[in-house]
């Protein structure tokens, strides 16, 4: 009687060995290809976007000037800019000083749109536009114009230079 339970035994191995070979066949498993894009913003200012109003007499009045400044950021990223003379006036009312020590100084406005434009100033934030600039990223360079206006340049004869700040908030 040993002889049928050997048997039965080695038919059931075979059989279990068969299913667990056929069930497994073709095996599959999944995973995930992962990334996090952070957003990000770049600005481009420096010599090639001053604003420069030439030489002009000291009778000269109601002058305007414009450039460009070039800002980067990442598709869809909201971003607002906000311009600081060195003066830190948050209305973004500046004041050229001579190159060669004297006297005056030239008072000028940074503005927006155009010459007659809003004022441009400092009071942008990452949430806020404030007195600034918004805009939208596309991931390309995108070219913002930039306007200032002297009131009068009724000064002593010489250069007047002075230096802004351009912050992207984001």
């Amino acid at each position: 009687m040993k002889k049928p339970s050997y048997l039965l035994a080695a038919i059931l191995a075979l059989t279990a060995t068969s299913a667990v070979l056929a069930a497994t066949s073709p095996a599959t498993a999944t995973f995930q290809v992962l990334i996090t894009v952070a957003k990000a913003c770049s600005v481009t200012a420096g010599s090639t976007s001053n604003i420069n109003f030439g030489t002009v007499d000291s009778t000269a009045t109601a002058l305007s000037a414009t450039n460009n400044i070039s800002v980067t950021c990442s598709k869809s990223t909201p971003y607002n800019i906000g311009l600081l003379p060195s003066n830190n006036n948050t209305a973004g009312a500046g004041v050229m000083s001579p190159l060669v020590a004297g006297p005056d100084t030239v008072a000028y406005q940074l503005r927006s749109v155009s010459a007659t434009g809003s004022v441009w100033g400092s009071t942008a934030t990452d949430i806020a536009v404030g007195n600034g600039v918004a805009g939208t990223g596309t991931g390309a360079a995108q070219t913002i114009p930039v306007f200032a206006t002297v009131a009068s340049a009724n000064v002593t004869p010489g250069a007047y230079a002075d230096t802004v700040t351009v912050q992207v908030n984001y």
